[in-house]
């Protein structure tokens, strides 16, 4: 798994907002293409008359990349060559994703870290 983001090891105790989006976008930048779905080799029929594979019953191999789209599943077709392409993209989204829920819990004690250096003033 494409795991840059982890190399950020322990986060400051007083942040403020603003470092956690600079420490964010920074994080982020080596995550690019990034998506969420799954990617899935299914073997189907095809559409020929006695074809050797499918009268064996194997099928043509194919891949599909599912995901959602205002929230329904649609399946794309993905060419053999692209596969590995396609799979680094959803890695990087799940690492975004991970990035995603740290940068929620260092916000929320970055805001409150930061209501607290106001009252103090």
């Amino acid at each position: 798994m494409y795991a840059l983001w982890n190399t950020y090891s322990v986060p400051p105790k007083a942040e403020f907002p603003i470092d956690v989006e600079r420490w964010l976008r920074e994080q982020s930048t080596a995550l690019w293409p990034a998506a969420l779905g799954s990617l899935s080799l299914r073997h189907s029929p095809c559409v020929r008359e006695n074809c050797p594979a499918c009268l064996r019953g194997e099928g043509h191999p194919s891949s599909i990349l599912y995901c959602r789209i205002k929230g329904r599943r649609v399946g794309i077709y993905i060419p053999q060559e692209l596969v590995p392409e396609i799979g680094r993209c959803l890695e990087n989204g799940r690492a975004l994703q991970e990035l995603l829920y740290e940068a929620a819990q260092r916000y929320a004690n970055a805001v409150k870290h930061q209501r607290t250096q106001k009252a103090k003033k």
